[in-house]
């Protein structure tokens, strides 16, 4: 069974910092593009960031700079480190992983950035 499990998310002031980690079972993570999504309320699930099965990653624009996305193919694990973050960031983050012709979401954890 193909599972993404996301954890880290929770209540943070702005300007400060949080990880979220999204374990993965039950196919080949290292084969598998991995992404994060987000998704604030009464808006659209928007790509946040991406990463390919070499390292390579890409940012939405409101992201850059301040986000990083890293894997670790030996854990089957993949982390979004959320540095200076604003009340705009807050919202429900989506693991996702693609393998064609398939593609997986995780269960989703919530961030919430207020003062």
């Amino acid at each position: 069974q193909v599972q993404l499990v996301e954890s880290g998310g929770g209540l943070v002031q702005p300007g400060g910092s949080l990880r979220l980690s999204c374990a993965a079972s039950g196919f080949t993570f290292s084969s598998s593009a991995m992404a994060w999504y987000r998704q604030a309320p009464g808006k659209q699930r928007e790509l946040v960031a991406t990463i390919t099965k070499s390292s390579s990653t890409n940012y939405v624009d409101s992201v850059k700079g301040r986000f990083t996305i890293s894997r670790d193919n030996a854990k089957n694990m993949v982390s979004l480190q959320m540095n200076s973050l604003k009340p705009d960031d807050t919202a429900v983050y989506y693991c996702y992983a693609h393998q064609a012709p398939y593609t997986y979401w995780g269960q989703g954890t919530q961030v919430t950035v207020s003062s």
